[in-house]
């Protein structure tokens, strides 16, 4: 069970979502193929989530490896690792190296520093956008409605050792109205949003690239995560994941009242 993944350290905390099925089973369900390649995709998310330390991305570090959500000020949150395990599956097959990420609502820059690694994985695989064009642009995009969330999750990546993908333009942090995407380095071969949108955001399904995935809470009172996954003809499925329960994404004084 999730609430039983708590650890008293990053890497004991990403071992027990490990060996109670939180990665295993949402990857099993997610990627194509056999089982050594879903076990392959659960140790290539641990691998990732043990390079990002949870106390940078906090702000009690006493509750840093409790598997549940925290309160980072201003109406936001830092879910659940479990929760971001669950992104990070739902998205793994549209992560190839060199992609490009929109994760929408970063909040304190956690899932954006595991979704780079996960692109810098070298046993990443699949296609990405040109070679040409994945170089002129940063590889994970996050954008925050707060700019004073925006200040601090650069200040703990820069914490977190991820100072140089920084400066490289390798990650980029900005402030923006996430509902309406980031265009100037769109599109996207995942999408992630981390928070409740009431119905799901028309400029967000266009900057999703052909072969794309959006991962997104819809709904007010009952949410769930749906899948968007857009065709290489551009031919949009949706599809319901499960439920759960999001901070709704609204405009900044919607969501400090909240």
């Amino acid at each position: 069970m999730a609430w039983t993944s708590s650890g008293s350290s990053n890497a004991e905390l990403i071992d027990n979502m490990l060996r109670n099925g939180i990665l295993g089973k949402v990857v099993g369900d997610v990627v194509d193929g056999n089982k050594s390649e879903a076990e392959c995709a659960s140790d290539r998310i641990a691998r990732a989530m043990k390079k990002v330390d949870r106390a940078n991305y906090v702000r009690d570090k006493r509750d840093a490896y409790e598997d549940s959500p925290q309160t980072i000020g201003h109406g936001a949150t830092i879910s659940a690792p479990h929760m971001h395990a669950y992104a990070a599956s739902h998205l793994l097959p549209y992560l190839p190296p060199g992609g490009r990420v929109l994760d929408v609502g970063s909040g304190s820059g956690y899932l954006s520093a595991v979704l780079y690694h996960l692109i810098e994985d070298p046993h990443g695989h699949k296609p990405s956008l040109s070679d040409s064009d994945a170089k002129s642009k940063p590889l994970i995009i996050g954008i925050e409605h707060v700019s004073e969330l925006t200040d601090w999750s650069i200040s703990n990546l820069k914490h977190d050792g991820l100072g140089e993908a920084l400066e490289k333009g390798q990650i980029e942090m900005v402030t923006g109205d996430g509902r309406l995407g980031y265009p100037p380095n769109a599109p996207y071969d995942a999408i992630h949003v981390g928070a409740a949108a009431p119905e799901l955001p028309q400029a967000l399904v266009d900057q999703l690239a052909p072969g794309g995935r959006m991962f997104i809470p819809i709904g007010t009172y009952k949410q769930n995560i749906y899948h968007i996954d857009k065709d290489e003809s551009g031919k949009i499925t949706q599809t319901e994941v499960m439920g759960v329960r999001y901070v709704p994404l609204t405009d900044r004084k919607s969501q400090e009242e909240h």
